[in-house]
């Protein structure tokens, strides 16, 4: 059964849910799940916890393959559970990951009315009198039922500006006539004007803001702490990713001890599990109308930046950030909120853009091309009215759209940009510069990958000998130029010229990065492969077989450099004639294809083309 629940912010929708979340966990539900709706990227990156949680998420599966896991685990289980999507803003996103069947119990919480023509309707109203007056006892402790009710017509018997105001009387030991002076005599509701469709009373603003300022004045950390926390993702704000707020030698803690003291005022909540922090979507509002009104909203988005960039820097580079998806998956929701938090596009902060820059490339590296390609096309087009198209950011950016256009396959796209990269870097930062090597190696790959090796080769060439002599021979850039010549050379059918190149850097990466390096990795995958075009298959067998062992160990088994491993050893057992061996692995491989990469990814596609041309074979 799916219901959709819906009502007025701060009316109790989320509370409403959680509560009887609470009650299913009570009554020894075995699956209890709430995840944050109100984007496609917060439903995958909910499920994919869910996955976690349930043991189902493996550990090199990416957010998208473990959330189609959980979501289909969820399908099918016969045990009691059940899924709450809180926030919901579309109604077409949301049914894709609903589970269709199965005994999962699905509660959705939305402002937007389609839903209740699309599920089981319930509409949440606000407190009737009685309710709020006896919810302002049940709080307070005040026996004052005329005060009560006074003060609950003041805030429209809205429950989340009833809940602030209890929290100031508490806090202050005051009475209903006391916090009713205190909000008449404040103008600050001012700074929220209402929206279309919001219909707030006119005392919430007021209400919210007053709990603010009562915060601010007991707590010095407030004033600063709940503004960024106001531009912040409303899912919620890992406690990590705030460890930047303070400077002491241990602020894991001093934090932690900051957002306790600010739980009490009731602005802020913890998860569950204590590792993230919430604040209510109405709370964050009326807090960057303030900051919006005062002149402050540029400064709270640089202050909250300024910490994403701190967390960033804990992100891995290399191989190892396949190990580190979930931080990447953080980030990128963060910037993602602050990123439309920034109203006027031309204001849009360079360090924002930067970092913005930053997620595009890491959803690149992990072959998530479809959020990434988006994210790097908008990250291009702010570069280019921010920064200039000749600013080295810009053109790094130009650089690696063109890149996963490339590795998505998209040629058309990916050739002409990486053309006008290198004419522009050549222009701007000149020919010798790392950045046009990379861009003169990129194109280079970009012509061979289109089949046009008579241009490739001599590019490559050129990109070989200019880094050697500006790099020198031993650069991690200089071997991967020699190399993508030797593949290039392969891929003309010269492997004369091929093979011994392929040896040449496989030994020297040996040497110079390690025997467990990717890169050397790559190049004993790529050697075995010229052995296997040269028709030596008793030697690019036992050599696929050694990288595959190697990859697996060191990148995990569902990285997409072992699931090309996977391959090229079921390709190699094919030419050897070994088809009972080659069919089940080209089988296996397409599966982990398939779930890692997507069934549109370019290596999926090559996986399931070499299975069919093996089955063929098998048939004959």
């Amino acid at each position: 059964m799916i219901d959709a629940v819906t009502g007025t912010p701060g009316v109790g929708k989320s509370l409403l849910a959680a509560s009887y979340a609470w009650s299913c966990q009570a009554a020894g539900w075995p699956v209890v799940a709430w995840i944050t709706a109100e984007t496609e990227d917060q439903i995958i990156t909910g499920l994919a916890g869910l996955a976690r949680r349930l043991g189902i998420y493996a550990q090199d599966d990416n957010a998208q393959t473990a959330a189609v896991k959980a979501r289909d685990w969820l399908a099918v289980t016969r045990q009691p559970a059940l899924l709450v999507f809180d926030n919901a803003t579309d109604v077409g996103t949301l049914r894709s990951w609903c589970p269709a069947t199965g005994a999962t119990r699905v509660v959705i919480t939305t402002r937007n009315r389609a839903f209740l023509r699309a599920y089981q309707p319930l509409e949440v109203e606000v407190f009737t009198p009685a309710q709020a007056a006896g919810f302002l006892h049940d709080r307070t402790g005040l026996a004052d039922s005329d005060g009560a009710e006074a003060l609950a017509a003041e805030l429209g018997h809205l429950p989340l500006a009833l809940a602030q105001a209890a929290a100031v009387i508490v806090r202050l030991r005051l009475g209903y006539t006391g916090y009713l002076d205190l909000l008449r005599t404040s103008t600050i509701g001012d700074y929220l004007p209402a929206q279309s469709g919001d219909a707030y009373p006119s005392g919430t603003a007021q209400a919210i803001l007053l709990s603010v300022t009562q915060a601010e004045a007991a707590l010095p950390v407030a004033r600063r702490v709940l503004p960024i926390l106001a531009v912040l993702s409303p899912a919620g704000v890992p406690v990590p990713m705030l460890n930047g707020l303070s400077d002491d030698e241990n602020p894991q803690v001093r934090v932690r001890e900051m957002l306790a003291d600010l739980a009490d005022t009731s602005l802020i909540t913890f998860t569950e599990d204590g590792t993230a922090v919430l604040m209510h979507r109405l709370v964050q509002r009326v807090l960057r109308e303030r900051a919006a009104h005062q002149g402050d909203l540029d400064t709270v988005i640089s202050q909250a930046t300024t910490l994403l960039h701190a967390f960033d820097t804990t992100v891995p580079d290399g191989h190892q950030l396949w190990k580190a998806r979930a931080a990447v998956e953080m980030l990128v929701e963060q910037t993602d909120t602050l990123y439309q938090h920034v109203h006027n596009d031309d204001a849009l902060p360079a360090d924002l853009l930067q970092l913005r820059a930053w997620c595009g490339q890491y959803l690149y590296e992990l072959a998530d091309l479809t959020r990434a390609i988006p994210l790097l096309e908008q990250t291009l087009t702010d570069g280019e009215r921010v920064l200039g198209g000749d600013h080295p950011d810009t053109l790094n950016s130009r650089n690696t759209l063109a890149s996963a256009y490339q590795a998505a396959g998209d040629l058309r796209r990916a050739i002409p940009l990486h053309e006008e990269t290198l004419t522009d870097r050549e222009r701007v930062l000149g020919g010798d510069h790392p950045d046009t090597l990379s861009s003169r190696n990129n194109l280079a790959s970009a012509y061979q990958a289109a089949g046009d090796v008579t241009r490739a080769i001599p590019l490559h060439e050129q990109t070989l000998t200019d880094r050697e002599r500006v790099l020198g021979g031993d650069h991690p850039d200089t071997l991967s130029s020699r190399n993508n010549l030797a593949s290039a050379y392969q891929a003309a059918g010269d492997v004369t010229r091929a093979i011994p190149l392929h040896e040449q850097t496989l030994t020297d990466r040996e040497r110079v990065l390690g025997g467990d390096h990717p890169d050397t990795l790559s190049s004993r995958n790529n050697l075995a492969s010229a052995y296997q075009a040269a028709g030596d298959v008793t030697r690019a067998i036992p050599l696929h077989e050694q990288t595959l062992t190697d990859r697996e160990r060191v990148l995990g088994g569902d990285h997409p450099d072992t699931l090309s491993s996977r391959n090229n050893l079921a390709s190699a057992y094919q030419a050897a004639g070994h088809l009972a061996r080659a069919i089940p692995l080209h089988e296996h491989t397409l599966a982990d294809s398939e779930r890692v990469l997507g069934p549109d990814h370019p290596t999926t596609r090559v996986v399931r083309e070499n299975l069919k041309i093996a089955r063929d074979t098998d048939v004959y």
